[in-house]
């Protein structure tokens, strides 16, 4: 994007993973924000539009992997991938649509997975039902701002070549059941086969939005 003379905002843990990623370019803010407090995501949306003028397109795409039996999660283990994968997503929907509501324009993606789809996966309960809720609430907000000349797309990936099955970014059961065969097998599958060979490329499926987000009108579900 930035080799296109686009103008990006990337949000982090921490800004120093993003600056060790991308480096120094002026069309570049890189922020640390914890996307699961709300003050701390309206302070980074008025730090982009004080930094750029504007915001055109939103990507929702933090979000990690909880593995585990339904039985075998906490109360606390469930609420923190909620935390980060759905209400995280609903902070920044909430700051930013007043500005595309004002300038009448704008695009967000909602980047639910095709666990969002099928739910059917041990020891992926919890995780599918976030992106099970994901894809609830962006059906409701494609239609909320629609009179607002605002367009809205629910990407459904599969399987790509990120850092999503790393150690970083999948939690595992903190008190796994022995009783529960099948959903260490999906678990072991994912981390020691999946992981390192997903068939799809990110590259790819950034372009791919890069130009979603520049035709009239653009699909709803991608």
């Amino acid at each position: 994007m930035l080799t296109q003379d686009y103008l990006v905002v990337a949000t982090s843990r921490t800004k120093q993973a993003l600056e060790d990623e991308i480096g120094d370019h002026e069309n570049f803010l890189p922020l640390e924000v914890d996307i699961t407090n709300d003050t701390d995501v309206n302070r980074a949306v008025l730090s982009a539009i004080d930094y750029f003028g504007r915001i055109d397109v939103l990507v929702n795409n933090a979000g990690y992997g909880q593995t585990g039996a339904l039985e075998e999660l906490s109360d606390l283990e469930t609420r923190r991938n909620y935390d980060v994968n759905v209400f995280g997503s609903l902070n920044f929907i909430r700051h930013i649509t007043p500005y595309f509501r004002r300038q009448q324009s704008g695009h967000i993606f909602n980047i639910a997975s095709i666990g969002g789809l099928v739910g059917n996966f041990p020891a992926f309960g919890v995780y599918c039902s976030t992106k099970f809720a994901v894809a609830g609430f962006t059906e409701a907000l494609a239609v909320e701002m629609q009179p607002f000349g605002v367009h809205t797309t629910l990407v459904y990936p599969g399987y790509f070549r990120t850092e999503f099955l790393s150690e970083n970014s999948i939690h595992t059961a903190a008190n796994p059941i022995a009783d529960y065969i099948s959903a260490r097998e999906t678990e072991a599958a994912h981390l020691q086969q999946i992981h390192g060979n997903q068939a799809n490329d990110p590259q790819r499926a950034a372009v791919l939005l890069i130009e979603l987000s520049t035709i009239p009108n653009p699909h709803f579900i991608f």
